[in-house]
């Protein structure tokens, strides 16, 4: 006689699949610091959970039920992620995109300081990009680079954009030289091409995808991490890394896989008998818990 054992490698908790991303995030409600949650993500799952969609932030919302605190998510700010606008590798020998002359008690990393200023006595400061400036230029010629000041005053991205339609990009300083080479008018201070991109995933995603709420990100605390609050639509928060919360993981899709089973009738025993088939789905579970499956495994008869 044959039956068909259905095998569905099944994870534990309130759960559910994006079908965009294919993957199925995991509601853990026991609260944890950050480090803690993507340390126990880590271990039952694949990570902390990146939110990139309006489709991920739906099906979060409609997870979370009636649930109306906030969890993390993988989002976190490193504040010394500093970058260049000119990304090419080639231009940059050993240790030359780290060159940082700041100024004394610089960066001093407030909230909306994300873009870089020199100054005419040649060292940097950390600024709102939003605030106007005279800028620096660079054009590249193999590994030469020529500096050219731009008087007209500008925010960070309208300087950005200026010196790549005009010149190459916004300059990059490589080294104590090239930061002497660029004459500041005394009393003025320039943009360059150093910008903060701070915001970072767990898991290493790239996704620029962003749900903040209303006047955050606030940074009050000197590590941030990123929590979703279901009491605003899961819109993002900006929390002390410290705190403990519940925390939404992510991990693989689930898969399952039909077994067809051929059982020789033992004398007296009924095949359909429900308390047989319970001891069958036993024996089953223990032959592939020593082949390596753990007890997320779950077994069923399909007929």
């Amino acid at each position: 006689m044959e039956k068909v054992l259905l095998i569905i490698i099944a994870l534990s908790g309130l759960s559910a699949v994006s079908s965009h991303a294919e993957r199925q995030y995991h509601f853990v409600y026991e609260a944890k610091t950050m480090s803690e949650a993507q340390r126990y993500c880590r271990e039952k799952h694949t990570d902390l959970a990146t939110v990139d969609s309006m489709e991920v932030v739906e099906l979060l919302n409609n997870m979370a039920g009636q649930y109306t605190q906030s969890a993390w998510i993988g989002l976190h700010d490193d504040r010394d992620r500093w970058k260049w606008s000119m990304s090419d590798p080639s231009f940059y020998g050993p240790g030359e995109t780290e060159f940082r002359p700041w100024g004394n008690n610089q960066p001093d990393n407030r909230p909306i300081d994300q873009c870089t200023l020199i100054s005419y006595v040649e060292t940097w400061f950390d600024y709102d990009c939003n605030d106007v400036y005279r800028v620096v230029c660079i054009d590249v010629t193999g590994p030469n680079a020529t500096f050219v000041l731009i008087n007209s005053e500008m925010t960070w991205t309208e300087a950005q954009s200026y010196c790549r339609e005009h010149h190459t990009d916004l300059a990059s300083v490589r080294n104590q030289t090239e930061n002497q080479q660029i004459l500041i008018p005394e009393g003025y201070y320039y943009w360059i091409g150093l910008y903060r991109d701070s915001w970072k995933w767990s898991d290493g995603s790239n996704s620029s995808f962003k749900y903040w709420k209303v006047n955050e990100p606030n940074y009050r605390a000197s590590k941030v991490c990123v929590a979703a609050a279901f009491h605003d639509s899961g819109k993002w928060e900006d929390s002390d890394c410290g705190v403990k919360k519940p925390f939404i993981c992510y991990g693989p899709v689930p898969v399952s896989m039909q077994v067809r089973v051929r059982v020789q009738k033992p004398n007296g025993v009924d095949l359909n008998d429900p308390a047989f088939l319970d001891d069958m789905l036993v024996e089953v579970k223990k032959n592939l818990r020593a082949q390596g499956l753990d007890d997320n495994v779950q077994l069923v008869w399909r007929k």
